[in-house]
């Protein structure tokens, strides 16, 4: 890589290609700022992670942490769940063209990274070869795995090569063995036979009608979903809910898959529109200094929160009330709000346990510092070109900001469908 290139993140602002911090300030406008900033944390988060597994050395440099209440399963799901997590948040950055941009320099050696990590993961003759086999946690994981797959097939599975392909697959099958929970687990398995199902392989209907129906049976109203029959106050809507959801209907969509008694069409556009109900709280919950309430279980997933915001703004799907300018700058404010603190990272650059810095104390009884890296999904924007209007749009003020500034803003109602 061109060292001059890679953009690093200091004292909250990102100098990119050499630049000073000021010079870049005064040379590029505010919302290019923005994506420079968000550029560079992921690519903080990205380059401990894959430039080691890319030689087979994760598990050699990256230190395990677990929470205080680890329930004692095999440490080794760490590994599984950091590659997992981060690289399904990565892969839209990943889609766009590797120019000779600093970025787009940074893009490709990311992409180079992940093939070579996708290798390693699946051999079992690597040192890196993850926890597929044991662990009934390898499900959770492995549909962000394929999850990466399904967001940037040509730059992440079709260049992998015959045997690697092969052992994806059939990893991936073997986890038919772990019966999910009516959670949002049965998610889980639903996106590992949508990747399936993409990729021309035998593929498990039941497992994604099921999934589909239970979430639609759990929708409790104005753009909130249940975890199972009772409904948890939490994020979890965000974490793997909607984004999962929408995904595999998009994949049932694309492929023309169908079922007696569902029409994935008429889902997705429901799913949408429900999905942008719920950004519309998201983002009224986001203080005028991007803030945002500490609420539910898996606090630690910091700005993951902020997935389906970031996946609409990806899919240009977000509803009329959020502009993209607005929308930016409130995520812009988030991540500055949490990823200030250094505490955040080890001094290696690797992810702690923690919501706005090192907190180990918050990790629930299934959290390691593997799990943390679902926080990249919150910059699938990033999948939009630099040029897309989500970025060069004036930042405006969110709804808070507006509101605590004496400014006008919409009122809030309920919603029915």
């Amino acid at each position: 890589m061109h060292r001059r290139d890679v953009m690093k993140l200091g004292a909250g602002v990102v100098s990119l290609g050499g630049l000073s911090a000021g010079a870049a300030q005064a040379a590029k406008p505010k919302a290019m700022n923005d994506r420079a900033y968000m550029a560079g944390l992921l690519q903080k988060m990205a380059e401990p992670v894959l430039i080691p597994m890319s030689k087979g050395e994760l598990k050699k440099t990256f230190p395990v942490e677990v929470s205080p209440t680890w329930d004692g399963r095999d440490r080794s799901v760490t590994y599984l769940e950091c590659f997992g997590r981060l690289i399904a948040g990565v892969a839209p950055w990943l889609t766009l063209p590797q120019d000779d941009t600093p970025e787009g320099r940074v893009r490709k050696t990311l992409t180079e990274a992940a093939l070579q990590s996708y290798m390693h993961s699946v051999d079992p003759n690597s040192p890196d070869y993850l926890l597929w086999r044991s662990e009934g946690q390898a499900l959770v994981d492995s549909a962000y795995f394929t999850n990466a797959l399904m967001r940037a097939p040509k730059q992440l599975w079709e260049p992998l090569d015959t045997t690697t392909k092969r052992r994806i697959i059939e990893e991936i099958k073997g986890l038919r063995r772990v019966s999910p929970p009516y959670t949002n687990w049965l998610l889980f398995a639903a996106m590992n036979e949508a990747f399936l199902l993409m990729v021309g392989e035998d593929w498990d209907p039941m497992r994604i009608d099921l999934a589909i129906k239970k979430m639609d049976e759990w929708y409790v109203g104005d753009g909130w979903i249940a975890d199972g029959k009772a409904f948890h106050f939490d994020y979890y809507n965000s974490y793997v809910i909607y984004p999962m959801l929408i995904e595999i209907l998009e994949v049932l969509v694309a492929t023309g898959a169908g079922f007696n008694n569902l029409k994935p069409a008429d889902m997705l556009v429901k799913y949408i529109k429900r999905a942008g109900r719920y950004c519309e709280h998201l983002e009224r919950m986001i203080s005028p200094i991007g803030t945002y309430p500490p609420i539910g279980r898996s606090l630690t997933y910091r700005t993951a929160v902020f997935q389906p915001l970031a996946l609409l703004a990806w899919r240009r799907a977000l509803p009329s009330s959020l502009p993209g300018g607005q929308v930016r700058a409130a995520l812009t404010a988030v991540h500055k709000a949490i990823f200030t603190e250094p505490s955040n990272f080890t001094k290696d650059g690797y992810l702690t346990i923690g919501f706005a810095g090192h907190q180990p104390e918050l990790g629930d009884w299934y959290s390691n510092n593997g799990s943390m890296y679902i926080t990249s999904e919150s910059f699938l924007a990033l999948g939009l070109p630099a040029d897309d209007p989500y970025w060069t749009a004036p930042a405006a003020d969110w709804t808070q900001k507006k509101a605590f500034s004496h400014q006008k803003f919409p009122k809030d109602y309920a919603v029915d469908y």
